[in-house]
């Protein structure tokens, strides 16, 4: 059984989908940079160059995500994207040759086994949702380890905050992702599906368009504004607290049928990743 309630006209366009919310995103932020209540960025060429690997694995990890929320059950997507750790940490030795701790390695076992035991139990599992989730791991790896083998440490423009820098990467991404769009999704494609989503939903279509674009950029503005405010063995209780009550509201909301087993595998999981997390802030103070 999927875990949506009913498939929309619209479910069937993930990359329109991508491009709406990453406009949406970023649209703010114009705003704020036109009235000066926030400084607006400023990249030379060089700068701009530097970036864009930084803003393509954005945006895979954006629509890896839509694409297997498209595909699977949401509570199932964000159990596989609990194991972003593992894809970090393989990629972090691969590119910067970065070696932790064994504490650290330890709490990725019961990552790696959370996931496994959710994935052969979970009574809605499509190759497509787990493909993607996982798809949306390595973008956000990638990024990461990007930014700190390549920009790390240098100057990178004007008023280059933690905001602006995730603005201009997702006004990047947005230009990055028309191409794709109108490749995997033609005109001839999206229009019907629009049309018939209007149909079925009318305003109320438009209007969760506009709120699920909305929601995106008030999740990674409060995102930036915790990581401001807390320290890492905080952010990586409260982001733990997140990952969780993501998974039990779209249990409920969605009425996913999940197994004991299942849902043991997701509980480990999720502490995996918040061991990981406080291993790993522990090891770097020594």
């Amino acid at each position: 059984t999927h875990s949506t309630i009913d498939f929309h006209p619209a479910s069937a366009l993930p990359h329109l989908i991508c491009a709406h919310s990453h406009s949406v995103t970023h649209c703010p932020q114009h705003v704020r940079w036109l009235l000066g209540l926030r400084k607006t960025p400023r990249l030379s060429q060089e700068e701009a160059k530097r970036v864009w690997p930084s803003a393509f694995g954005n945006l895979i990890l954006h629509v890896g995500a839509v694409i297997a929320f498209f595909g699977g059950a949401v509570s199932f997507v964000h159990v596989v994207k609990a194991s972003e750790p593992v894809v970090s940490s393989l990629l972090n030795y691969l590119f910067v040759g970065e070696v932790l701790a064994w504490p650290v390695y330890a709490a990725l076992l019961p990552i790696i086994g959370g996931v496994g035991l959710a994935s052969f139990s979970e009574l809605s599992f499509t190759w497509l949702g787990f493909s993607a989730a996982m798809l949306s791991n390595f973008g956000s790896a990638g990024r990461a380890v990007y930014a700190k083998k390549v920009m790390s440490g240098k100057q990178l423009g004007e008023n280059m905050d933690a905001a602006n820098t995730f603005s201009v990467m997702t006004l990047m991404g947005t230009l990055m992702l028309l191409p794709l769009w109108l490749f995997a999704e033609p005109l001839g494609t999206v229009l019907p599906a629009f049309r018939a989503a209007l149909a079925q939903g009318g305003r109320g279509f438009l209007f969760d368009m506009l709120g699920s674009g909305l929601y995106y950029y008030l999740y990674n503005e409060l995102a930036f504004l915790a990581l401001g405010k807390l320290d890492p063995v905080s952010h990586a209780v409260v982001n733990t607290m997140k990952r969780v009550a993501i998974i039990v509201v779209a249990i409920v909301v969605f009425q996913t049928k999940v197994t004991k087993l299942g849902a043991a595998g997701s509980a480990v999981a999720v502490l995996g990743t918040l061991l990981y997390s406080l291993a790993k802030a522990r090891c770097s103070k020594k």
